[in-house]
């Protein structure tokens, strides 16, 4: 239910950072679905101020700052609204949702739909998942 709600904010509404619908906003607004209490997020209007953003963390990728936040789990043992991070863009690796077989992010190749349904395929694997 609380993973639904998250989902239903994200969906059918396009990647954008200035609108905060990224990976990293999706990634936040599941803890905080789930009882976990992240640190603020500051207001990242671009890919280039996250990156200055993650690295005042003192983390140098998504992975290291998840790692601080939440226990990392194998990705074999993903729960429905579980995060895992996939191979991303250039910029990013992605953070996705785990929804029962599959999992629910931004894809590259349709940021403008919103979150779409990606089903992990073994040339794709996970690269690591937490436990929310």
């Amino acid at each position: 239910m609380r993973t639904e709600r998250v989902v239903a904010r994200f969906r059918d509404r396009p990647f954008s950072w200035t609108g905060r619908r990224t990976c990293l906003h999706l990634a936040r607004a599941q803890m905080v679905a789930l009882g976990h209490k992240p640190p603020k997020m500051p207001d990242l209007r671009s890919s280039l101020g996250a990156r200055r953003a993650l690295a005042a963390t003192g983390h140098d990728g998504i992975m290291g700052l998840l790692d601080s936040l939440l226990p990392r789990i194998a990705p074999a043992g993903m729960l429905i609204g579980d995060l895992a991070l996939m191979e991303g863009d250039d910029a990013f690796d992605a953070v996705v949702i785990a929804a029962g077989g599959k999992v629910l992010g931004y894809h590259a190749d349709d940021l403008a739909r919103g979150l779409v349904p990606i089903e992990p395929i073994v040339a794709q694997p996970f690269k690591a998942a937490w436990r929310l």
